[in-house]
């Protein structure tokens, strides 16, 4: 009797095992939405007075549009992405991941992709984390995560009803 309760185990997990792909469809930002959202962000920023970059990033940190405003320093690129980097690799808000975890932040920020810095968002469609935008340049995180934030607003609709 022993030996047959960890076979019945097996045999009720196999369906389990037999039910999960060798293939997983994913959800992936275009390039035509990660642009919007890019210019958008550089946009809303212009019009407070702000030259600023912004990046975003897929799902899995890679840089999909990145742009930077005319006048804008030429660091603020690198800092827009890492940003996203910080919210693509957390999940959430950099500003917030940053308020949370100030343990591990100098570490971070010694890691490629990453800062620990105000100013990065997650992109989400359907509920499904598809990039991050990140953007850099107002004077202080808290107008670049307005600038990212009004962005995400404005494509709002694109994203809550992605297939």
């Amino acid at each position: 009797m022993k030996t047959l309760l960890p076979l019945t185990l097996l045999a009720a997990s196999l369906p389990a095992l037999a039910a999960q792909p060798d293939v997983l469809p994913v959800k992936q930002i275009s390039l035509e939405l990660a642009r919007d959202i890019a210019m958008d962000a550089v946009e809303t920023c212009r019009k407070e007075g702000y030259t600023v970059s912004a990046v975003v990033l897929d799902r899995a940190g890679n840089v999909q549009a990145a742009l930077r405003d005319t006048l804008a320093p030429r660091y603020t690129l690198e800092i827009a992405e890492r940003k996203a980097g910080m919210s693509v690799m957390s999940g959430i808000d950099s500003g917030e991941f940053r308020a949370a975890r100030s343990d591990i932040r100098p570490e971070l920020n010694h890691i490629d992709g990453l800062i620990v810095m105000e100013g990065g968002l997650p992109i989400r469609a359907a509920g499904s984390l598809i990039g991050a935008v990140g953007v850099s340049g107002a004077p202080g995180g808290d107008k670049d995560k307005a600038c990212a934030a009004a962005a995400l607003k404005k494509v709002e609709e694109r994203l809550e009803f992605a297939p």
